[in-house]
């Protein structure tokens, strides 16, 4: 694809990555096969060559954005199927991501939107207040009928039926790991995982420890910032990554790190990208090598010695989430894992398409992200299994919203099979609802 962006254009680091990405581009039209919102909607402008167009224009050219051009970027999910099936190796994220704090900075949305994206920032990056949220609409449930925005609709559905405690665990701390010490990792606990599911990160720690590991949970990490990164609000992302960065360097300089580990694939997918987010700040440097020693809880599991188990007499429809099979390019150990410890593993047909959680998509998007989810729900149900494992909290929400099925974290099921508690979501299954083998 051809630009024109001018020399004073290209002193800006951030068009500068934009031009580099849009003359990569070659309009095969390949990504329409695997967008989800062209899926759905059948409009070129939803679709990441369409989209690709529209961002070329707005931003070669200076210009204000347009309600059109936001609308359609706004209905972008960020799943990245794109980046899999781009020949051309178009690097989609960093060019929307681009576009969207570019919008963020120069459009002016009306005030219902402003409103709902500025509470939404301030709330769900902060497990406290989005707790005390996610109670507020646990009891405005009843009142739905009486919400005129579907979005807010959307926000009071979110809200689990019963708000799991605290954690302690999420606490700063370090806990040693069951006998010889095979590696010293720092689980990100994350933020709005805190407030939906304590049990994930709770199963996360025990597993580890009974693989050798040392689990240090950092000072003054949080957040990882993806949530208001996605909406275009820098700021408040970058703040939010340059705590991790400096918490998780402090270990690396201290008692040294072999991983920081991600069990929420969609944080695992920026803080990855905290080297590319921070290459021209001070902090580039210690972004780069927190990035360079991020994984997935999956990968540094593969490289563990996992017990092999026996047949558990359960089926798994495995849910790849975007963030983890498109965003991180890991596909393969989660199922493979699930598999050694002893569960039977099946995969939903078009297993590479969203199921519309997409971090907040599914609150400022709810006709969209319905209909993704009801695709997905039904291809997963498809296979007739016994539950549903994901690796990203939000998948699970999204996906528990649509179906009867048990739907946990794939830790959660690891730690089961090799001698954790069984999962809290599959107890009621165990009281009558599905047959489920007691594993402890």
């Amino acid at each position: 694809m051809q630009t024109t962006f001018t020399p004073e254009q290209l002193k800006d680091p951030a068009t500068q990555r934009s031009n580099e990405i849009l003359r990569s581009c070659v309009h095969c039209g390949f990504c329409t096969a695997t967008c989800p919102t062209y899926q759905v909607l059948g409009d070129e402008l939803d679709s990441p060559r369409g989209r690709i167009y529209l961002i070329k224009d707005m931003l070669e050219n200076e210009r204000v954005p347009d309600e059109k051009t936001v609308k359609h970027i706004d209905r972008c999910l960020s799943c990245l199927a794109c980046m899999t099936t781009c020949p051309s190796g178009v690097h989609y994220m960093h060019l929307v991501d681009h576009a969207r704090a570019y919008i963020e900075a120069n459009y002016k949305r009306p005030f219902s939107e402003r409103a709902l994206r500025w509470v939404l920032a301030k709330i769900l990056p902060y497990p406290t207040r989005f707790r005390w949220a996610l109670i507020g609409a646990k009891l405005g449930r009843p009142f739905r009928f009486l919400m005129p925005d579907a979005r807010l609709r959307a926000m009071l559905d979110m809200a689990p039926r019963n708000i799991p405690p605290v954690s302690r665990n999420d606490d700063p701390q370090s806990f040693a790991p069951k006998g010889q010490r095979v590696k010293r990792v720092a689980l990100m606990t994350g933020c709005a995982q805190r407030a939906l599911n304590a049990d994930i990160n709770d199963a996360t720690i025990r597993l580890l420890r009974r693989l050798g590991c040392e689990v240090v949970v950092a000072e003054g990490a949080g957040c990882c910032g993806a949530l208001t990164h996605h909406m275009g609000k820098s700021e408040d992302s970058h703040r939010s990554a340059a705590r991790n960065i400096r918490a998780w360097v402090r270990e690396m300089d201290g008692e040294g790190l072999d991983a920081i580990v991600i069990n929420t694939s969609g944080c695992g997918t920026t803080v990855k990208d905290y080297g590319h987010m921070f290459r021209n700040d001070p902090l580039a440097d210690d972004a780069a090598r927190v990035s360079a020693i991020a994984m997935d809880v999956s990968e540094l599991l593969a490289r563990l010695d996992l017990p092999e188990g026996e047949d558990k007499g359960l089926t798994v429809a495995y849910h790849a989430a975007c963030s983890l099979q498109h965003g991180q390019k890991v596909k393969s150990e989660p199922k493979a894992l699930l598999k050694r410890a002893g569960f039977r593993v099946v995969e939903p047909a078009d297993s590479h398409l969203c199921c519309g959680s997409a971090g907040t998509y599914n609150l400022m998007q709810p006709e969209i992200s319905g209909k993704l989810r009801d695709r997905k729900v039904r291809t997963l149900e498809a296979k007739n299994p016994d539950l549903i494992a994901a690796g990203n909290i939000g998948c699970m929400i999204q996906i528990g919203s649509g179906t009867g099925l048990p739907v946990v974290h794939t830790v959660e099921l690891l730690d089961w099979a090799t001698g954790g508690p069984m999962p809290p979501s599959l107890q009621g299954a165990e009281d009558g609802q599905a047959e489920v083998p007691d594993l402890r």
